[in-house]
Parts: C-alpha cells; structure tokens; sequence
C-alpha cells in the first residue's frame, strides 16, 4: 500500500528545515563531564602555551646578559611535554566523546524512525531515513574532534596572547589585527556556503543510499532481467550528484585553509618588517620581538582552530538539519489507555467508514464501508486488486485513521483506547509475509519475547513447518537468510502466521496471498488457516475460491465500496462481480 501523491525526491531540491547552532548544542552537551574535563585541559594547555614563549623571552635575556640558562631551559622543556602530555589527553576524550555523541544521536534518531506513523513510511524513501542514521550523525562527530571544545582553550590562549603582544609592542599589534580581520570575513563567507553544500550532499547520499537499498532487496530480478548495467547506471548517477557535491564541499573548504595560511604570512612578514624597523629604532629589543613572534603563532593558531571548529559546525549544521527533520515528525499517535469494555458478540463494526490518502483529497480509496462481523466468525474479503481490501485492515490495525465514520471494538470505538490495546487483540500478517534475516527463533520471538522453546517448536507444527525445523540440524536457529530467501514463498506465510499466533490473539488478520504457490503448498497454507481459525475471529483477504467458500461471511470491494455480503451460494445469486471472481478462481 503506497501513497499514490508520492514525490520523486530526485526530481526536486532538497529544501528540508535549517538546524541552529542551539539545536545542536543539547547533543553536544548530552556528554557534560568528559567535555567539561576536555575544556579544562584545553584552558591548562593554553597557559602552558603562552608561558613558553615568555620563558624563550627569559632565556635569549639570560644569553644576552651571560646568565645561567640551564633552569630556565629545564623549565621551558617541562612546559613543552606537559603541553603535549595535555593535549593528548584532551584529544582522547574528544574523540571519545564525539563517538558517545554519535551513538546517543543514533539512539533518538532510530527510536524516532521506529515509532513514525505508518504514512512517512509510506511516503519516504527507506534508504535515505536510513542514511540520516548513518552518515548524516557521523558528521556530528567532527564537531567535538575538530576543534570545537579546543576553540574555549584558543579562546583563552588568543586572549592570552593578545594581551600579552599589546603589552610588548601595541602598535605592531595593531597592524597584525588589521591583516588577520580581512582572512576572517573571508573564511566566515566560505562557511555559510559549506554549510547548504553539506545539507545537500547529504541529501544526495541518502538518495543513492536509497536506490542501492531498492537495488540490493531486487537482487535475483534485476539478475534474471540482466539489467545490473542499467540499475547501476542510474545508482551511478545519484554517486555521481555525491560526488559533485563533495567536490563543491571540498573546494569551498580549500579557500578557508589558504586564506588562514596568507593572512599568517603576511602577519608574519608585518611583524618581521615593522619589528625590525622598531628594533633597529631602539623602540623594542630583539628578546621582545622574538617573544612577539611567538606569541603571534599562538594568536593565529586559535584562529586556524576556530576557522575549523567553523567549517565542522557548519557541516554538522547541515547534516543536523536532516537529522531535525526526522526527529520533528510526530510519533504514531500514543492515546491514553482506559478500561476496556466486556467482549460483546459482534467483535468488530465499520460505520460509514470512508478514507483517502493525506494530501490525496481528490482520490477516495474506501466510501461508505459498512459491515458487522461476530466475534468468532471467519471473514473472507474479496474483490479486484486495489479495491481497497489492504487498506481495510490498514484502518483496523490503525496504521490510518479513517477520513469518515468510525470503527468499533466490542461495540467501542477504536479511537477510545491505545494503539497498543487495540493490537494486543489483533494478530496482523501482511501479503508479502516479511520475514528478517536471522534465524526462525528470531523471527518468532518477535510474536512473543519471552516465549519457550516447547511454545516455538508447537506453534510451527501448528502451521506445518516442522519439516523446516527437521531439515536443519541447528532446529530453530537455523539461518533464513535476507527476507526469508532460504524459505519457500508459502513457508515464508506459514511462518508469519506462526510469529502472529504466538500473541494468541483473539482476532486474526490474514493477508492470504496463495495464488503463487503450488498445490502442495496451498494446501498446506489451507490447512494451517483451518488450524489458526479455531476459536478466534478471521477476516481473510482471499485469493483462492477454496479459501473463500466456507467463510461465514465473504465480503465484496470493487473500487473502494462493498458491493455485496453474504455466503458464497447467496453472492452466487445476487452479485455478478463475485459471480465472475469465482469463476476464474478468484486469481485476482
């Protein structure tokens, strides 16, 4: 089922929401103690920085004036380790906590994802919310390990340095700002364009993310149809936007390192010239000078920090951006559980239900669906492909919610109570019977975390998988491969149906598609649905006339209505389309 107003999102711009830098804070600051601790160290290692130039000052003073040197030399070297032996530990945090950033981001990111309504799914590409929990919290890490926390402590040694050089020599200050404050403007310009870059090249991965997804699940068609040239052609395309985009990221990012590299060189050159000039006039001297022109590396160099610490930012931006537009979508709906109602003896009741698609008011996919099932009947749903059997059972299980009437539960609407309720009641297996890489305990668990192996190996007899079970000698943790491919198509079903039946719900949803499988194995999914039918209430969308004919109620669509209810020898009589559906078999 599928939202038919679906965009291509290859054939628009990505115009997604723009993150703050306050938005990005809380997720830095989700790791308080180690990033308080890194910028502790930064600020230590900034004050064992700018003593070493003043001890260079002290020792070319001791030198000029004949001085022992070897205490001041010892200190300057202890100065230089401990710098390091600091910045090595701050760097070690960094990196720790931008890992620990990434892996909470994608914590939030991947409960969002699993808690979205049914229609983002239905309207998104699979792979591209994929990507946004992959490479797009990746870049979050480059805000901490890239200079971000290390710009506090540049902060305190640019300012230390400052201070430091207008003490020295405040004229020669001036005109080395002056020269730094036109690389500044131009690196600031470069980061907003980095910052929309990035958005969009991440757009870009997740656009390629999602085709190789689509590519990959279709893997024995497109072989068998031998169209891997023409499937990797288009991937190629999408890699190829990638690309051009991290191109254009790239050389964006280019002009921000030789900008800081010109503006450092011609400070320097500046500082040569003008200091010389000042030595040479008995102005300063030359141990002044020699300090100055240190000094003004750990000015620049707080600057370069900053300049990447900007450039990370705004690449974070950008791919937070598309990570915020994810979080901001709204749950599945969680409603406030009340006390159920006793069980009455009609289980479920469709009043004047009418439903369109979200954004989709032109096209009505059901009108006017009226129908009483009583609580232990068997329910067949027949009718053309599209007429809107899936969508039924969509608005059951909730996945929607109908745009007109009401559905009733033992007599209440279903509105009144939780999703969850509701679902604890229903047992739901989907046409395409998705089955998950793993093993067949995997795949049952699901249906009941905590069930026994003695429930697991009864509910596959149950349904006639024990010969899978046999045929392995691993028994439950025998592998089914990716989506089931080790399994027939109607062993696939049975095993849906086994994941369902392990809840013991008291109402049973089957999407009964056999008209692809063969004769052994309709029977065997015949006789698993008589199994599974006892004792509860079943509403089958049925594809085979032997499913159809002992229903006690057969239920007829055509184009989103019911056309007629009734057994199968009274539509005989009174409904032509299920005259001709049964017929031709009900292969519809």
């Amino acid at each position: 089922m599928s939202n038919p107003n679906e965009n291509n999102p290859r054939s628009r711009e990505y115009k997604g929401p723009r993150a703050s830098f306050k938005e990005l804070v809380p997720y830095i600051t989700a790791e308080k103690t180690p990033v308080i601790i890194a910028m502790v160290l930064s600020i230590i290692g900034a004050g064992l920085s700018l003593a070493q130039p003043v001890m260079v000052g002290q020792v070319i003073s001791a030198v000029e004036q004949q001085q022992e040197i070897f205490q001041l030399a010892t200190i300057l070297v202890l100065l230089i380790f401990l710098s390091a032996g600091f910045s090595g530990l701050q760097y070690f945090l960094l990196a720790r906590t931008g890992e620990a950033v990434v892996l909470n981001t994608r914590k939030q990111l991947i409960a969002k994802l699993l808690r979205l309504p049914i229609y983002e799914y239905d309207q998104r590409r699979i792979g591209d919310m994929v990507s946004r929990a992959g490479s797009d919290s990746t870049l979050l890490r480059a805000v901490l390990t890239q200079g971000l926390v290390e710009a506090v402590g540049g902060a305190f040694l640019f300012l230390g340095a400052l201070i430091a050089m207008a003490v020295i020599d405040a004229p020669l200050l001036i005109a080395t700002l002056a020269v730094l404050a036109f690389s500044i403007i131009g690196i600031s310009i470069a980061g907003r364009r980095i910052r929309y870059a990035t958005t969009q090249a991440q757009q870009r991965v997740g656009e390629m993310s999602s085709s190789v997804e689509r590519a990959l699940s279709a893997i024995r068609t497109i072989r068998a149809a031998r169209a891997e040239k023409r499937e990797s052609e288009a991937i190629y395309k999408e890699a190829t936007a990638a690309y051009d985009q991290g191109v254009k990221i790239a050389s964006l990012s280019a002009v921000v390192a030789p900008i800081a590299q010109l503006s450092l060189n011609i400070a320097f050159i500046v500082v040569i010239g003008v200091g010389g000039l000042r030595v040479a006039s008995g102005e300063t001297d030359i141990a002044s000078l020699v300090t100055f022109v240190i000094l003004l590396f750990f000015l620049v160099g707080p600057l370069l920090q900053a300049f990447g610490a900007y450039s990370s930012v705004m690449s974070a931006l950008g791919a937070l951006a598309r990570i915020q537009e994810i979080m901001a979508l709204p749950d599945e709906e969680i409603e406030e559980v009340i006390q159920r109602s006793p069980k009455t003896d009609i289980a479920i009741e469709f009043e004047n239900v009418g439903f369109q698609y979200p954004g989709d008011e032109s096209k009505p996919v059901l009108k006017n669906i009226n129908f009483k099932i009583k609580r232990g009947q068997r329910v067949a749903l027949v009718g053309p492909s599209g007429a809107g059997k899936s969508t039924t059972f969509a608005l059951i299980e909730r996945f929607y919610e109908p745009t007109e009437g009401q559905i009733l539960m033992d007599g209440q609407p279903v509105t009144a109570f939780s999703r969850a309720t509701l679902r604890e009641e229903i047992g739901y297996v989907e046409q395409d019977a998705p089955v998950l890489a793993g093993s067949l305990r995997d795949n049952l668990l699901l249906g009941k975390e905590l069930a026994t192996d003695e429930e697991l190996i009864n509910v596959l007899d149950r349904v006639n998988l024990s010969d899978v079970l046999n045929r392995d000698s691993r028994g439950l943790d025998a592998q089914v491969g990716e989506d089931g491919i080790m399994l027939s198509g109607g062993e696939k079903q049975r095993l849906a149906i086994a994941r369902a039946l392990l809840s013991t719900p008291p109402i049973l949803l089957l999407d009964e598609s056999t008209s692809s499988l063969d004769g052994l194995n309709e029977q065997r999914m015949r006789e698993a649905i008589e199994v599974v039918g006892e004792n509860r209430t079943m509403l089958v969308i049925a594809h085979r006339l032997s499913t159809v004919v002992d229903s006690d109620l057969i239920i007829v669509y055509q184009n989103g209505e019911i056309i007629g209810q009734g057994t199968h020898a009274e539509l005989l009589e009174s409904t032509p389309l299920y005259q001709d559906l049964a017929k031709h078999q009900l292969l519809v």
